[in-house]
C-alpha cells in the first residue's frame, strides 16, 4: 500500500489525479472480475441486497482515499504523507466512539493527543505561527483528509458484515469505487485537464492497479488470515518507514527536524493505544 505514495508523487506528473484514480480502480474491477465472475453472477441478489453499503465503502475506501492522496501528492512530500497516513488508526477510534459509543479511557485520551500533536507539527513543519496564520501546505491538508477517510472505510468495512466472500466483495467494491468516481472525472477532463493517453498513462495505471491495489490487498488479507486482524494493523505504521525510504530514494526529498517530532509523537500516541488494548 505505501507503493500508492510513490504513484501519488510520480503518476500525478504524467496522469491528473482523478483521472488516474478513475482507471486505476476500473482496471483492478476488470481484473478482479476474470476470477470472480461467475461467483458474482451467482450471487447477483446478495450484491443488490448489499448496494448502498458496497457503493458507500467504494466511493469512500476507493474514491477519497484515492483522490485525495493524488491531489496531495502535487504540493506535498512523501515523506509527510506517509506520516501523516499513519495516523489513521487513531481516527478509527475517534470515528468508532462518535459513531458506535465506544469508550475512550485515560490511555487512548493520551495517544489521541499525542498522535494529533504530531500530525499538526508535520503540517505546519514545527512552526507554531502556521498554525496561527492558519498557513498550511494544502497537499498536508488533502493527506489528513484521506486519513480520515481511511478510518471512516476501516470502521465500516469492520462493521458491515457481508455475506460475500472477500475477493468478490472486493471485486463489488473497486466497481462502485470506479462508478463514483467517473462523473468528477468527467468534469475534471472537461474542465481541467485533459488525460493524455501515452505510454506514462499505461504505465502508472497499470502499476497503480496491481502494486497498490490487487497485491497490496491479497497480501493483507493472507496477513490478516494467517496473524489475525490486530498483529496486521501494525502494517500500517510501517508507511512512515516506507515513504520516508521512497522519498529519499526517488525523489531526493529531505528529513526535516520536525519529522523527527511529528512521527515520534504519533508513534507515542499508538503506543499508548495498543497498551491500553494489550
Amino acid at each position: 500500500m505505501a507503493s500508492n505514495l510513490v504513484v501519488a508523487r510520480g503518476g500525478i506528473e504524467h496522469v491528473p489525479p482523478i483521472s488516474l484514480s478513475f482507471w486505476r480502480w476500473f482496471l483492478v474491477f476488470l481484473i478482479l472480475l476474470l476470477f470472480n465472475f461467475f461467483y458474482l453472477k451467482k450471487n447477483y441478489f446478495k450484491i443488490k441486497k448489499e448496494f448502498k453499503k458496497l457503493f458507500f465503502l467504494g466511493s469512500i475506501g476507493c474514491g477519497v482515499c484515492s483522490i485525495f492522496p493524488y491531489i496531495a501528492g502535487k504540493t506535498t512530500t512523501i515523506v509527510n504523507m506517509g506520516i501523516i497516513y499513519t495516523s489513521s488508526p487513531i481516527f478509527i477510534i475517534l470515528i468508532s466512539n462518535f459513531f458506535f459509543k465506544e469508550k475512550i479511557n485515560n490511555f487512548i485520551l493520551f495517544g489521541l493527543i499525542s498522535c494529533l500533536m504530531g500530525v499538526l507539527v508535520i503540517i505546519t513543519k514545527g512552526n507554531i505561527a502556521f498554525l496561527i496564520n492558519l498557513k498550511f501546505t494544502s497537499g498536508d491538508l488533502w493527506m489528513l483528509g484521506a486519513s480520515i477517510g481511511w478510518a471512516l472505510y476501516s470502521v465500516y468495512l469492520f462493521r458491515w458484515k457481508s455475506s460475500l466472500s472477500v475477493f468478490p466483495r472486493f471485486t463489488m467494491i473497486s466497481f462502485f469505487g470506479a462508478l463514483s468516481i467517473f462523473p468528477l472525472y468527467l468534469i475534471e477532463q472537461n474542465l481541467f485537464q485533459a488525460t493524455n493517453f501515452d505510454s506514462y498513462f499505461y504505465i502508472w495505471v497499470i502499476f497503480a492497479a496491481i502494486c497498490p491495489g490487487i497485491i497490496a490487498f491479497s497480501l493483507y488479507t493472507i496477513t490478516q488470515k494467517h496473524l489475525g486482524a490486530s498483529t496486521t494493523g501494525f502494517t500500517l505504521y510501517l508507511f512512515t518507514v516506507y515513504g520516508t525510504f521512497y522519498g529519499i530514494i526517488f525523489f531526493g526529498e529531505k528529513l526535516e527536524y520536525f519529522h523527527f517530532i511529528g512521527a515520534l509523537l504519533v508513534f507515542m500516541g499508538i503506543y499508548f493505544v495498543k497498551k491500553k488494548n494489550k
